[in-house]
């Protein structure tokens, strides 16, 4: 008798990427390997003042995750969200959360978030990756200050999001 199907993986990587570093592309290309179907959320979350309109985040997102799921055949969906993470994964079928952490002050932080979510609903599990070790100390908040200020910030974000950072900051 045939072995039944296995069932379909899905997790679930949410941020707002604004903009997407080299670190997410990073926990993104490494999620692949855990799951059969990655969905990446781009959040709304307004409360950060983001530099790039959601609608750019999300085409952002995109073109790298077109790049990493023809490289590896895993496939990716990129879906902008706002309201709870949990919600937001059952909509899209997620068994598992994906979430980077960098440093103990951002385990700290996801601690919490994962015993919230698990509490919300127990049957998403939370996964955390560990950034690698040349993308620890990158985040969107420190590309974006050092873009600000006039640093180069090419060995952080791949080329698309570098141009139209860029473009952002010398209209700022």
């Amino acid at each position: 008798m045939p072995d039944a199907p296995r069932p379909v993986r899905a997790a679930l990587y949410p941020g707002t990427f604004d903009p997407i570093t080299n670190g997410h592309i990073d926990i993104i290309t490494r999620a692949t390997r855990l799951c059969d179907r990655l969905v990446i959320g781009v959040a709304m979350n307004i409360g950060k003042s983001p530099l790039f309109p959601l609608p750019e985040r999300v085409e952002l997102v995109q073109n790298e995750c077109r790049i990493i799921a023809e490289r590896n055949g895993t496939p990716i969906e990129v879906r902008e969200f706002q309201g709870l993470l949990v919600a937001f994964a059952q909509q899209v079928g997620a068994g598992m959360v994906v979430r980077g952490l960098r440093a103990v002050t951002d385990f700290d932080y996801e601690f919490m978030m994962a015993g919230m979510n698990a509490r919300l609903d127990p049957t998403v599990e939370t996964v955390f990756l560990m950034a690698s070790e040349r993308h620890q100390f990158i985040s969107s908040r420190f590309v974006k200050e050092i873009a600000l200020l006039g640093g180069d910030i090419s060995s952080f974000v791949p080329p698309l999001a570098l141009a139209r950072t860029l473009v952002r900051v010398r209209a700022a």
